[in-house]
């Protein structure tokens, strides 16, 4: 049996209680830069968040994404195309995906301008140039990049090294996946100067069949440290080669060929063997920091993102008319379609500025900033081969778009008491979207503008290791790319969301819990109801009015020197008041005759679960040996909207181990060793799939499609600093 690696780790928000793993919280925010920081929630902000310090990211870096490095963080959900957590991953917090999680690196935006994902594929091994991440759940204090309509996650790599070190890093584990890492940088010389540096690779044969990986990466960051002035560069860049495992799984063949993999088949005979995603993403970020007084900072940072990929199908029997071609005639034949490999382009340039400006004294912290970004990119499709009909390199469209971004903010946090502060924050955010087509409708011109007011307020109250807050936030956020494919006259509208928060917190040497309260109720949510619009497209539309509601428990307790545990588990509901689901007719003939109409009411949102749980036993028998008992558990999901018991994803629980071993002084000054068993029990589970339903001469029929996850499974690493 095949076996890869899915690793987990303790929860974090918790576990910061043990001071042998991490500093504070507080110690946390403020030795971030200054440009994370005027981002970022501190101790006392009145939002919901968990902080991951990088000892803590250190152990669970065997060469999976971000989302699996989220895992064990509440409401956390995440999942792999290739069922391993190499290649395509992604995750949903609170039920909402990427397209609404706001992420920055280093305060700059990361989200794609158009779709709004993440795409982590594009940076492969980037957690190990991460040195602290802090997740915010709810709309939380995010300023650069869209609105976060689920959570925000912020991941810095602008730390200051000051002494010289070395480390190669070097992980092996099932499928035939391999990371292998070298670090170095020259701690600060002179007092002044600091450069370090990354180059990883990190292959993957992949669980499902063909899910194969090839991903390559490195990391560059000199700096210049003043006495009130710094001045750092970075340049990161990803390059990745995944084998698509974007089709999911047919139930059918869910419990007799869970690996199976369509990519690929409809070349005739053995599936085409480059049916391939192949792009490179490089980010180029300038900091300029600077402390005007003992009270004052200021920062401004210029970046460019540049992306230029493909990927790759053979599509068998498409028909000419598809690429805008005459039928070809052969010996008095008429030939109306042809096998074809075709491959779809993005070349785009994604650049722009933040800047803050910081004042803070006892009593007050008052951030002031703004930024700019514009997206400048090319959508085109080029055919590279033909069986027949034409030649090869015909580009069948090509497509530009341009988005630009302006926004400026004030946050301004005030103590009001010794125990009391209070928090205020609103944001003004100007977007401009033009796109010039889209692939099958390359005439479609469409040009929107939007315009957001985003308030934040909030309070806390924090004495004898309690601490207690409430908050109100206002997201707004326009549509993605796709939402626009429809005729002027059926445009959709913004977004909108009201989030609030009240959470309680306990804290003592040996224990810490806590409780968080949300109600986050959306206006014009756009979500998918199966409806083809009046340009023929499958587009979300806008629902009037749903919600989000829960409370995410959190609790964690040191029993003695070798013993801690520490759990998290969130209860939500998650509902669409009111919307009409449409599905596609056919006759008896497999002819579509149109789209009926169901309505429903108080339907549980997609992909929502109402149970999430995570949670670790840690021994530590003795000195320099950790042994982890981990387990996350994940309540059934809905496919679509509708709440149909025959389109969903069943509850599953995860148990996996882990066994951590230092040596000091041994050759090297260190080695960490790392071992970790995932799903012990092996069992089989699928966290995310889709489904077409339809109706079939009379019958309503759903088609659903799965992402399964590897059973047992291992990885080991091996981290030597030099």
């Amino acid at each position: 049996m095949k076996r890869i690696a899915l690793i987990s780790f303790s929860f974090m928000g918790c576990s910061a209680i043990m001071a042998q793993q991490q500093t504070s919280t507080d110690s946390f925010y403020s030795l971030a830069p200054v440009e994370v920081r005027a981002i970022r929630a501190g101790e006392k902000a009145p939002f919901t968040k968990s902080n991951l310090n990088k000892k803590e990211i250190g152990k669970l870096n065997l060469g999976q994404d971000i989302p699996f490095i989220l895992n064990q963080t509440p409401s956390v959900v995440v999942n792999s195309d290739a069922g391993t957590g190499v290649g395509y991953t992604a995750m949903r917090i609170r039920g909402s995906d990427a397209t609404r999680t706001n992420i920055t690196l280093n305060g700059i935006p990361f989200n794609d301008a158009e779709s709004m994902g993440a795409f982590f594929v594009n940076l492969p091994d980037f957690t190990s140039s991460v040195n602290s991440i802090q997740v915010q759940r709810g709309v939380g204090t995010s300023s650069n990049g869209a609105s976060a309509f689920g959570a925000t996650v912020s991941l810095s790599t602008n730390e200051l090294n000051r002494i010289s070190y070395g480390e190669i890093n070097n992980s092996y584990g099932s499928f035939n996946t391999w990371k292998n890492t070298i670090k170095a940088g020259t701690g600060l010389i002179d007092d002044h100067f600091t450069l370090d540096a990354r180059l990883s690779q990190i292959t993957s044969d992949g669980y499902v069949d063909r899910a194969s990986s090839h991903l390559q990466s490195f990391y560059l960051s000199g700096a210049y440290i003043g006495d009130r002035s710094s001045l750092r560069f970075n340049v990161f860049s990803g390059k990745e080669k995944t084998y698509q495992a974007w089709n999911g799984v047919p139930e059918s063949m869910l419990k007799t060929n869970r690996t199976y993999n369509s990519s690929g088949t409809e070349r005739p005979g053995a599936p085409y063997d480059n049916e391939t995603d192949n792009y490179r993403q490089t980010h180029y970020q300038l900091f300029f920091d600077h402390a005007l007084s003992s009270k004052w900072h200021f920062n401004t940072a210029v970046f460019l993102t540049r992306g230029l990929g493909y990927y790759e199908n053979y599509k068998g029997g498409e028909k000419f008319a598809k690429y805008e071609l005459p039928n070809l005639v052969i010996d008095g034949q008429t030939i109306t379609k042809t096998d074809l490999v075709r491959q779809k382009w993005l070349d785009n340039y994604f650049y722009g500025q933040i800047l803050s400006t910081q004042y803070k004294s006892d009593k007050h912290t008052l951030t002031i900033g703004g930024g700019w970004t514009v997206y400048d990119g090319n959508h085109h499709g080029d055919v590279i081969w033909a069986k027949y009909g034409f030649d090869q390199g015909l580009r069948y469209y090509d497509l530009d778009a341009k988005k630009t971004d302006i926004n400026a903010y004030a946050k301004w946090q005030y103590q009001l008491t010794n125990a009391i502060s209070l928090f205020t924050d609103v944001q003004f955010r100007h977007v401009q979207h033009k796109m010039d087509g889209f692939a099958e409708r390359p005439t479609l011109f469409i040009n929107r503008k939007f315009d957001f007011v985003n308030p934040k307020a909030g309070l806390t109250y924090a004495k004898n290791g309690w601490q207690t807050y409430l908050s109100y936030a206002l997201g707004q956020k326009e549509p993605n790319r796709d939402d626009f494919e429809a005729s002027l006259t059926n445009q959709p509208k913004k977004e909108m969301m009201h989030d609030f928060e009240a959470g309680i917190e306990k804290k003592t040497s040996r224990f810490q819990g806590g409780a968080n309260f949300y109600y986050m109720l959306y206006k014009d949510q756009l979500v998918l109801t199966g409806m083809i619009n009046d340009v023929g497209a499958y587009t979300r539309v806008n629902v009037p009015s749903s919600y989000r509601a829960g409370i995410e428990l959190q609790g964690a307790y040191i029993f003695n020197s070798w013993l801690n545990a520490n759990a998290n588990l969130s209860f939500s509901r998650n509902k669409i008041k009111k919307f009409t689901e449409y599905l596609d007719d056919y006759d008896a003939n497999g002819e579509w005759i149109g789209q009926q109409s169901v309505e429903h009411k108080n339907t549980t949102i997609a992909f929502a679960p109402a149970v999430v749980g995570g949670a670790s036993l840690n021994f530590l028998p003795v000195k320099n040996l950790e042994i982890g008992l981990l387990g996350k558990y994940v309540g059934k999901q809905y496919l679509d909207n509708t709440q149909n018991e025959q389109r969903k994803l069943n509850a599953f629980y995860t148990q996996d181990a882990r066994i951590i071993l230092t040596l000091r002084n041994k050759i090297f000054s260190e080695w960490n060793i790392i071992g970790q068993v995932n799903n012990v029990f092996n069992r089989k589970y699928e966290p995310n799939g889709y489904t077409y339903a339809y109706v079939g001469d009379g019958t309503i029929t759903a088609d659903n499609y799965y992402f399964p996850m590897a059973g047992t499974n291992y990885m080991i690493g091996v981290n030597i600093k030099l």
